[in-house]
């Protein structure tokens, strides 16, 4: 890379269950990458079931980042994202490797690849709390329904149960008189890194298949052994790791009582409502090279449609180390 090219920086994505993960190996492994997970769950040490988290054998000695790197109750956000990205990313060049953003976080992989900047808006110490205990008191459906009148586009984004951002976006406003989407919306463009976008799609009812079968083959895998050790170590489920997809659900069975059935009914629920909020997000993202992964291919037949995506955007000597 001479002085005056941007960076190279491969991104894939898609809505959860599209079938990143396998995709990505075979991807890593052909351009010689580095792969730093963009899902905001994986951090988390010790919630692996309900965050479909890659495992040791599964990696086949691809070098992934941004896994296993807090506690449930460390604070992960979106800055902090975008921090660790921007160091890792050049650490990655250095090695020779092409770093690799796999995920399905839009908001965290925009804010890496355009440099979004977190201006703080200040902080109202009172109104987050006030927020809060209306939310304990009324329900989170509450605040939601609140944001949903002032800023009708972070509401779709986020979910009733994501209250710390749900107070956040209310908190801009009430700081502001500006929406949370409106300051998004004007964010820079332009990428200091060449992007090679790739996402992944398949007919909307075929990934609400595979998502039902995912969380029945949570079950089987123990997700409820996993949330109840969580629990055990002292872990609330007011912890913003613990309102996550999974572990929210499984709580109220073992804590309020909720039937194990209707609590996998609801958590199926509420996983295909944040699919369809993913793929929201990223059908207002620029530049993407949409592959359909449920069109009937095959698995060779999908890598090679991104391969050749990858290569024509990206010419390079980077060596083809696949076995394919």
């Amino acid at each position: 890379m001479t002085s005056n090219e941007k960076p190279k920086l491969l991104i894939l994505l898609g809505p959860t269950a599209v079938g990143k993960t396998a995709l990505s190996i075979e991807i890593a492994k052909t351009f010689s990458c580095e792969i730093i997970s963009g899902d905001s769950m994986q951090v988390y040490r010790g919630m692996d079931i309900g965050t479909a988290k890659i495992t040791p054998e599964e990696t086949e000695g691809v070098r992934h980042h941004l896994i296993d790197v807090l506690e449930p109750d460390e604070p992960f956000s979106v800055a902090l994202f975008q921090e660790w990205c921007q160091k890792l990313i050049p650490e990655i060049h250095d090695r020779g490797k092409l770093p690799f953003i796999v995920g399905g976080t839009g908001l965290y992989i925009e804010s890496v690849c355009y440099e979004f900047q977190f201006t703080e808006a200040g902080a109202d110490e009172d109104f987050r709390a006030k927020q809060q205990r209306v939310a304990e008191d009324q329900g989170p459906e509450v605040l939601h329904a609140k944001l949903a009148e002032i800023d009708p586009k972070s509401a779709a984004r986020l979910h009733p149960n994501d209250i710390r951002r749900v107070i956040r976006a209310l908190e801009i406003f009430h700081l502001t008189g500006d929406t949370l989407s409106s300051s998004l919306e004007r964010q820079n463009r332009q990428s200091p890194y060449d992007l090679c976008f790739i996402g992944l799609t398949m007919d909307r009812q075929m990934l609400y298949n595979r998502i039902e079968r995912r969380i029945d083959g949570m079950i089987e895998a123990g997700l409820v052994d996993e949330v109840k050790r969580l629990l055990n170590r002292g872990f609330s489920r007011d912890l913003i790791s613990m309102q996550g997809l999974g572990y929210k659900e499984i709580a109220e069975h073992l804590l309020d009582g909720l039937p194990l059935e209707l609590a996998v009914e609801k958590l199926k629920r509420d996983t295909r409502r944040f699919a369809k909020r993913q793929l929201s997000w990223f059908r207002h993202m620029k530049d993407i090279s949409w592959v359909d992964v449920g069109d009937g291919k095959n698995f060779s037949a999908n890598f090679a449609a991104v391969r050749a995506i990858i290569a024509g955007k990206f010419p390079t000597d980077l060596e083809y180390n696949s076995k394919h």
